[in-house]
């Protein structure tokens, strides 16, 4: 079992670096239980990594083929290539939320498809119903990740080709999300180099792949600070509204954002670690269930 022990040269909040890997609760793949476990698909294979922080120092394990490939990504997993020196607080509550955060940093995992594979599952529907198929697609079709903890390694694209209809289907899977998981999967191996060269065009070029996917992944994969999830229902929203009072569109939010460029997305990262959310006054929207379709 290879190990490593990194002493990172900043504050850092490992939780809130590594949180963003997590899709919901019962995530198969995702553990915060005695320190935090992730199982992924790298270029030499499954793997499984669980880190620890004892004192100023992270202590990292992995397991299988791809472990070692993991334990030589943690620095920059936990955000040891951020640019987070080069932000400049513009509105002071941005300014002041980075005051209290110091430790929290933008991570890259280095790669995209277990990445895309998820994002994808969120594409215009609710969390609930996003991270419920996330949970059956990995649990159903995902391979035993390997090291002592139960976890689930993210379905491959070749394994995603090989469901049957009615597989799909009892994962609570839509016909359109569907079909851009295939046009994805088909051309997984092609899209790993976006990371290589932090390009979301490249992830754009896939049919069913917008922007909003992209920076949910771009955000991810190489630590895109600039990565601003356009098109998300709530974001807009609650950006406008803590920098404004006031809700507003995409197109406001960007125009908000702009003296933030190249680290929009810094920007609205702050805003949502201090939990600045429009107030909610209408119904919650229900989720559907297209198991029972």
């Amino acid at each position: 079992m290879p190990s490593r022990a990194w002493t990172p040269p900043f504050p850092l909040d490992l939780g809130a670096v590594l949180g963003g890997l997590r899709r919901g609760p019962g995530d198969p793949s995702f553990s915060a239980e005695g320190g935090v476990w992730f199982a992924a698909n790298t270029p030499c294979g499954p793997g499984t990594l669980h880190i620890t922080r004892v004192s100023g120092e992270v202590l990292a394990e992995a397991w299988g083929e791809g472990g070692p490939w993991l334990l030589d990504g943690l620095p920059a997993l936990l955000g040891a290539d951020d640019t987070v020196d080069e932000f400049v607080a513009h509105h002071p509550v941005i300014a002041e939320s980075r005051r209290q955060r110091p430790g929290l940093r933008l991570g890259a995992t280095g790669r995209v498809w277990d990445l895309l594979f998820a994002s994808i599952l969120e594409q215009k529907v609710t969390g609930v119903e996003a991270f419920r198929t996330w949970r059956e697609l990995g649990r159903r079709f995902g391979e035993s990740a390997p090291g002592p903890k139960p976890l689930k390694v993210p379905p491959t694209p070749q394994r995603l080709l090989g469901l049957q209809d009615w597989e799909w289907h009892q994962c609570g899977l839509d016909g359109a999300r569907r079909r851009t998981l295939i046009n994805v999967a088909q051309v997984a191996h092609r899209l790993e180099k976006a990371a290589e060269m932090r390009s979301r065009e490249l992830l754009e070029k896939v049919p069913g792949v917008g922007v909003w996917t992209s920076a949910e992944v771009a955000q991810r994969a190489w630590g895109d600070p600039d990565a601003v999830s356009v098109g998300d229902y709530h974001v807009a929203k609650n950006v406008t509204w803590a920098l404004t009072g006031t809700p507003g569109d995409d197109d406001g939010m960007m125009e908000l954002l702009e003296p933030y460029k190249p680290q929009r997305h810094r920007a609205v990262m702050y805003l949502t670690a201090a939990g600045l959310r429009r107030p909610r006054r209408a119904p919650r929207f229900s989720p559907r269930d297209y198991r029972r379709f």
